[in-house]
């Protein structure tokens, strides 16, 4: 198999949600056009690929996430010809294109839910859902029931928003339905696609998570996948059980998913030693390449979390609102991106982690727009603190984001963070990520890892190329073992003494 044909093995891929990475048009919301004017950006960032949130037509009841025509673009990003352009100038900037699809759930303003709607009970249109004469017990992921009446009084399913009614994937028509949408975007020159809930689709009477029945549909994917060459399936699959995650990466079904266990993990040694030992061992039988994540559109920015007494994730105990110390957290973030960049396989990076972005939790409750936040009667923040739209240059909001006021409000004191205010400080985070990027593309990547032995509070390990990574999470310094120079450091390192929360990558002949 070429090489190009598994770019993915080792990739940087760069997570852009649309709405909030630049303003073209002057409305607020971020779009197509503001996103080819930033591809010099991305180039010059380093990442191999891009991956966008659903860009599809939407009511927006979820971000994007209730799909309505998976075979358009919304209206307010752009036109299909604006994003066929975009793969375009992409490709010629030697980035390729990834896109979300969402196989769990449709819209309510989706062609197939209105005519089930219309066609009534026992009509073959409502079997491409889940539609009963009476609700069952499950809850919401977004808080609340899962069961919403239609007019003429039967129930549906829907695991997320009332506005995303759930798929029903024993019925053939939904299976070529997704096929089709697969083969649509891949003859469009989309490189891969990133398959959103993925362990969701199938239901029973007992659950909904994780079921055998799956996998074939993710095999007639790969199916489909291989036919195209190149292409690559990504599950965002959410499992603590690694032996069930493992499951979904074997040869004939997806070539990669999230490593949400890396993400979850708190900033200790032994924790993140585990994670990355027990992730390196489900992986190395099936031939599946890692991934290395450290935030996305549904977790709290990664500054923010590194600052808080209590480091890790939880979703279901965002711990919203606890106090963090900044500062800290920023420190931690530069150590753990050299982390994440130096462990063999993929990583990815979300847009603003490489600006340092801390996690907007001032939002005034009337311009929130995330459902969770309208479905716990504002009880529960929501995801809106780390999808505000990106800083890129000037002294005032709107950042020269676009031309109108932006559709979450910016921090003021952004303006030390913009792209424009890093762009020439050698030592700011945006400048950690080129360097390391571009460093990883001739050192790192795929492959394996030898573990060095320094001692308690330090993670350290030796890769392929002779590159070693060194982290300490102790509270003291620690002497970096013998080196030539150092490549990279998070921090400033004073002789050969690495300091508390800082990486280095150094290289020995």
């Amino acid at each position: 198999m070429r090489r190009s044909d598994t770019w993915w093995r080792g990739a940087a891929i760069y997570q852009v949600y649309l709405r909030s990475f630049a303003d073209g048009n002057g409305d607020g919301v971020g779009d197509l056009a503001g996103l080819r004017g930033r591809l010099p950006y991305l180039a010059e960032l380093g990442v191999n690929a891009v991956w966008l949130n659903p860009w599809y037509p939407s009511p927006m009841a979820d971000g994007g996430y209730d799909v309505a025509d998976y075979r358009d673009i919304e209206p307010v990003f752009g036109t299909l010809g604006e994003a066929e352009l975009l793969i375009e100038e992409a490709h010629a900037l030697g980035i390729r294109i990834i896109v979300d699809v969402v196989p769990n759930h449709s819209s309510t303003e989706s062609a197939w839910f209105r005519e089930a709607l219309a066609g009534g009970p026992g009509s073959a249109a409502r079997e491409r859902f889940w539609f009963r004469d009476e609700p069952g017990g499950w809850r919401s992921i977004f808080g609340g029931p899962a069961w919403t009446q239609a007019p003429d009084g039967q129930w549906y399913l829907h695991l997320f928003a009332p506005e995303q009614p759930d798929l029903n994937w024993d019925n053939p028509e939904v299976h070529q339905e997704f096929h089709d949408v697969l083969r649509f975007w891949f003859d469009r020159g989309v490189d891969g696609v990133r398959i959103d809930s993925a362990a969701l689709l199938m239901k029973s009477e007992t659950g909904f998570e994780d079921l055998d029945e799956v996998h074939e549909v993710y095999r007639g994917w790969r199916r489909i996948a291989d036919e195209y060459g190149g292409r690559v399936l990504i599950g965002e699959v959410w499992l603590p059980d690694q032996e069930r995650f493992a499951r979904y990466l074997r040869p004939d079904e997806l070539h990669t998913a999230f490593n949400f266990d890396f993400l979850a993990c708190p900033w200790d040694p032994e924790a993140l030693r585990r994670s990355i030992d027990q992730t390196l061992a489900t992986h190395l039988p099936l031939g599946a390449p890692p991934t290395w994540v450290l935030s996305n559109h549904d977790v709290t920015r990664v500054v923010t979390r590194y600052g808080r007494a209590d480091t890790s994730w939880d979703n279901g105990a965002r711990r919203d609102g606890a106090p963090a110390d900044l500062e800290l957290g920023h420190r931690r973030a530069r150590a753990a991106a050299l982390l994440a960049m130096a462990l063999p396989g993929g990583v990815y990076v979300y847009q603003g982690e490489e600006l340092g972005l801390p996690e907007v939790e001032d939002i005034p409750g009337e311009l929130r727009q995330d459902p969770i936040w309208r479905r716990s009667d504002g009880t529960v923040p929501g995801r809106d603190g780390c999808r505000v739209p990106l800083p890129w240059s000037g002294e005032h909001p709107p950042f020269g984001f676009g031309a109108g006021e932006p559709w979450l409000p910016q921090p003021g004191e952004w303006r030390e963070l913009t792209a424009e205010a890093q762009d020439t400080d050698l030592g700011s985070m945006l400048n950690l990520y080129r360097t390391g990027l571009r460093l990883r593309r001739d050192h790192l990547g795929d492959g394996t890892l030898t573990w060095l032995p320094l001692g308690p509070g330090v993670l350290a390990f030796t890769r392929e190329s002779g590159l070693t990574c060194v982290v300490n999470l102790g509270p003291d310094p620690i002497g970096l073992p013998p080196h030539d120079r150092v490549l990279l450091a998070s921090g400033p390192i004073e002789g050969d003494a690495l300091p508390a929360d800082t990486a280095a990558w150094i290289y020995a002949r």
